[in-house]
């Protein structure tokens, strides 16, 4: 009985160090967090193909995890209770802020060709607003505050024309997605709204709005795609496997932005035009969170 203990004691004591070495394998699993772009059911189903392409190449489950608000994502990140997520530019500006992680991965998609994509500031035609000037007094939704495309390039954008967003409109709400401030500019709930394009060229393509019914009264430049993002600390033999398998991802619906061509690396770096957006505004990223 002594030796059969001692033989155990010397199988276990291996692996008991490989998983204090290595908590991912230790796991088993990789979770991931999505940004509420739209309700959360309904991002975890957008996102299953990819999801489910992504647990194949690895070989290990994946578990999403959609908080009620950008924050939500980024305080997981923090938290540790998430190894990747699916972040904003914005929001990723802001987890780095507070959080040790980093982009490492951006999608490409066959439509797109490209990783970028723009804000617009939509209303009703039927509004009687032409211009930027015309929203004084009016009633808008922004998306997020940690919203690239839906709080932070339109507010910059606001800015640079001249006006003080924060003492232009008559109300302002933050709708929570995308999808939720174009269709309470739809239904007259709010007079204008910023959103992301593709995400408004995604709702016409559903049926769920009609591109006749708005007017786009401004448009951004170029906006970094969202990025993937890891926590530093995570193994580096699952990091390179986590990018050699995103990179894989071809042929596979992704969200509002059509087939994927596979997710091509990308750093922190590119988001800089992010910071320097932030900084038109004065904005303390930490104080944010």
């Amino acid at each position: 009985m002594k030796l059969l203990a001692q033989r155990l004691l010397a199988t276990l004591c291996p692996l008991v160090l490989l998983t204090l070495a290595n908590p991912a394998q230790a796991a088993a699993q990789l979770t991931i967090g999505l940004i509420p772009a739209e309700d959360s059911q309904a991002m975890i189903e957008s996102s299953r193909p990819m999801l489910d392409g992504l647990q194949q190449q690895l070989g290990m489950p994946v578990k999403p995890f959609v908080a009620s608000d950008y924050n939500g994502v980024i305080e997981a990140l923090r938290a540790k209770k998430l190894d990747v997520a699916y972040l904003g530019p914005f929001s990723y500006v802001m987890a780095t802020s507070v959080a040790d992680v980093e982009a490492f991965s951006v999608a490409v998609t066959k439509k797109a060709g490209q990783s970028t994509y723009k804000s617009v500031i939509i209303t009703r035609k039927d509004s009687g607003i032409n211009s930027l000037g015309e929203l004084k007094g009016r009633n808008f939704a922004f998306v997020d505050p940690g919203s690239a495309s839906g709080h932070l390039f339109p507010k910059s954008g606001l800015t640079q024309a001249g006006f003080a967003p924060d003492g232009l409109f008559g109300r302002v709400i933050f709708s929570g997605s995308h999808d939720a401030s174009i269709l309470a500019v739809a239904n007259k709930k709010v007079d204008a709204a910023a959103v992301a394009d593709r995400i408004l060229a995604q709702a016409v393509a559903k049926g769920v709005v009609k591109q006749d019914d708005f007017r786009i009264i401004w448009t951004s430049g170029p906006i970094p795609e969202s990025p993937m993002v890891w926590r530093k600390d995570l193994d580096p033999a699952l990091k390179d496997k986590l990018s050699r398998a995103l990179a894989n991802l071809k042929d596979l619906p992704w969200g509002d932005q059509g087939l994927l061509n596979g997710f091509h690396p990308t750093n922190d770096a590119a988001y800089d035009i992010v910071r320097d957006t932030a900084k038109v505004l004065k904005l303390d990223l930490k104080g944010m969170k």
